[in-house]
């Protein structure tokens, strides 16, 4: 019974969220993610960690590239080529993390993550 009222409220709270404050989410998700990761990085489980962190966070990326890239999106042309640019950063720097592993270089991804998040939120 209870789970059927907890379904309801999680329902009617995910269609009501704004989609800036959902995107804004996910992507301090998936900050978060590597945050730890980056924290964690001398333990046992940090590589499986750290690829389902990038799995989550190219996720968002691959969403954001496909959704800018429609001819008909609302946001300023400009705006748009910024972030797709940040993308393919994102996506190399991953690329470059997977062949020379190294904590501190997740510190761009999870700023630039983090950052985009406090935009979406104000």
């Amino acid at each position: 019974m209870h789970g059927n009222s907890y379904k309801a409220y999680t329902d009617v709270a995910t269609a009501t969220i704004p989609a800036r404050e959902t995107e804004a989410r996910v992507l301090t998700k998936a900050a978060l993610k590597l945050k730890e990761c980056q924290k964690n990085w001398d333990l046992e489980n940090c590589r499986t960690e750290l690829e389902e962190a990038f799995k989550y966070n190219q996720q968002i990326w691959s969403i954001f590239q496909s959704e800018l890239t429609k001819p008909d999106h609302p946001m300023d042309r400009q705006l748009r080529q910024n972030l797709l640019n940040l993308s393919i950063f994102i996506d190399k720097r991953v690329y470059d993390i997977r062949a020379y592993p190294a904590p501190e270089k997740l510190t761009a991804i999870i700023n630039i993550n983090n950052s985009l998040a406090a935009s979406l939120r104000s």
